[in-house]
């Protein structure tokens, strides 16, 4: 039986208290970082071939169903505000864009769909594809890796199943055995943390490979809200010695990034 839908260790769930169930709760999701831990090898070929390839133009495809799918697109659509960079992370969803919010019946047994789904966006050599499923077996997730390997481009996978059918089709697969969950086979729980924590690992490892990062600092984030002008303001204080934060801040604003205000700074 896949690890992911063996029984919990805890039963009687609707007998316990709130304290009780959140306490085991909490119990159970302090196993995910541990479980994310052992696999950094694996996370550190992927995220090396991954740099590799986005030098040379590459794109990365995030390829899910339900939660595993939903994350997916969480962690492509918060790479532009975040980095500056647009186009070159793509979550995909198993029943497309109304799947987001609703479930899609059936929508990750068709393996033609993930093929179709991805080719749409004409996948090359010097691309990564990402096949998240918890499971390890969605149909969906297979088909698009599958489809990814013949055009030549980077595959791989996050699972949570040692021996998971997908691991198959992934050049640099990432597992990370969580065990049972705390509600048999909810795998919105430990599960979706794991894949999450991966996936944060991936893409900001790879924006700070790629020099979207310059010390601890977001130099070509979009300055698309009063919170991010002033963060960036900030930034541009610390960097520079400049004590005048509204000076700073017109500086910011003249030159739209971080990093170009920074660079023109003495010329200012």
């Amino acid at each position: 039986m896949k690890t992911t839908e063996q029984a919990s260790k805890y039963n009687g769930l609707e007998q316990m208290s709130v304290p009780e169930l959140l306490e085991g709760i909490n119990a159970e999701d302090c196993s995910v970082p541990q479980a994310v831990g052992r696999a950094i090898p694996q996370i550190t070929t992927l995220v090396e071939g991954i740099v590799e390839r986005m030098r040379r133009g590459g794109r990365v495809f995030y390829m899910g169903a339900g939660t595993s799918g939903r994350l997916g697109i969480v962690d492509a659509s918060e790479i532009p505000p975040t980095y500056g960079v647009s186009g070159k992370f793509i979550g995909i969803i198993a029943g497309g864009d109304s799947a987001i919010r609703n479930a899609v019946e059936g929508a990750e047994d068709s393996p033609e769909r993930g093929r179709a789904d991805l080719m749409a966006f004409q996948p090359g050599k010097e691309d990564t594809v990402i096949g998240i499923t918890a499971s390890g077996g969605a149909p969906y997730v297979i088909g698009a890796l599958q489809a990814a390997r013949e055009v030549g481009a980077l595959t791989s996978c996050i699972t949570c199943n040692e021996d998971a059918p997908v691991v198959a089709f992934s050049d640099a697969p990432v597992v990370a055995p969580v065990g049972p969950e705390f509600v048999t086979g909810s795998t919105r729980m430990k599960s979706g943390t794991a894949a999450k924590l991966i996936l944060n690992m991936i893409s900001t490892s790879v924006m700070i490979r790629l020099g979207h990062v310059r010390g601890n600092r977001m130099v070509d984030m979009q300055l698309t809200n009063k919170k991010l002008v002033d963060r960036g303001t900030r930034f541009i204080m610390a960097e520079t010695g400049e004590e005048d934060y509204e000076r700073a801040k017109a500086l910011l604003l003249r030159w739209g990034s971080v990093r170009e205000a920074v660079a023109h700074y003495k010329d200012e």
